[in-house]
């Protein structure tokens, strides 16, 4: 895995293009250290993947049941239940901080996102698709579960009776469907991808950052809220933006 910078923009590209970027337990640790490192001058992560898909999900040596095999599903499986789960509970942690208050985060998605790379865009703000791309959830019927936050994304996206759908069948679901159920949020032709991105991301970026960051917290504070506390977090966040714009308290 690699990054780049430029300005307010971090860009956290997949560079297994060989595996198709398929993921192991050290692509969640460093991108876990990629978002441990943020400072408060980011405002846009874009995540990427080198070659023609974005993430195939996980890397197949890790489907062994051998527990000789380092971060392997038959050494995982093999371990005292609190340690399995503190394990998850770390790998997750290379998913959720890009809902992190400050950035907002968008996939760029070409070919396979699957499983844990489907959740991987998912944990994304936003994501721009290829007409080529599709999504997969297929770990229920491989006999696991999506554990890297998968669960909670996809139902806030496209609610939960679909939601259970997608993961209980496994099935694809291709660019066209994903931006009719809000998945995406443009698809594009594959050589249009890196202006699509980049057109969303200065369009984010035009905004003033006080105002875009509270919006964004306001966002996503919006699907937990009740209409009683998400109003007072409107009050509370206008208050401070008339403050500042005023130069007041």
């Amino acid at each position: 895995m690699r990054t780049a910078r430029d300005g307010v923009v971090l860009t956290v590209t997949l560079d297994r293009p060989d595996r198709l970027n398929a993921q192991t337990p050290a692509t969640w640790a460093a991108l876990a250290a990629v978002g441990a490192a943020l400072d408060d001058d980011v405002r846009v992560v874009v995540v990427r993947g080198e070659g023609r898909s974005f993430s195939a999900g996980l890397d197949r040596s890790l489907f062994s049941t051998d527990p000789g095999t380092a971060g392997g599903l038959g050494q995982l499986g093999r371990l005292p239940a609190e340690e399995t789960q503190e394990r998850i509970r770390r790998y997750q942690g290379g998913f959720r901080w890009l809902r992190s208050p400050g950035i907002v985060s968008v996939a760029a998605v070409q070919g396979h996102a699957i499983g844990a790379g489907a959740q991987l865009a998912l944990a994304c703000d936003l994501r721009v698709l290829t007409e080529d791309a599709d999504l997969r959830l297929p770990e229920a019927t491989l006999g696991l579960v999506p554990d890297l936050t998968g669960t909670s994304t996809l139902t806030e996206l496209v609610g939960y009776s679909r939601a259970m759908e997608i993961c209980l069948t496994g099935r694809p679901v291709p660019a066209a469907e994903a931006l009719e159920l809000g998945l995406a949020n443009a698809v594009v032709p594959a050589d249009a991808l890196d202006g699509a991105v980049g057109a969303l991301v200065a369009a984010i970026t035009a905004a003033p950052v006080g105002a875009s960051r509270e919006t964004a917290a306001l966002v996503r504070s919006a699907v937990r809220n009740d209409p009683e506390t998400q109003d007072a977090a409107e009050r509370a966040a206008q208050t401070r933006r008339l403050a500042e714009l005023v130069g007041g308290r």
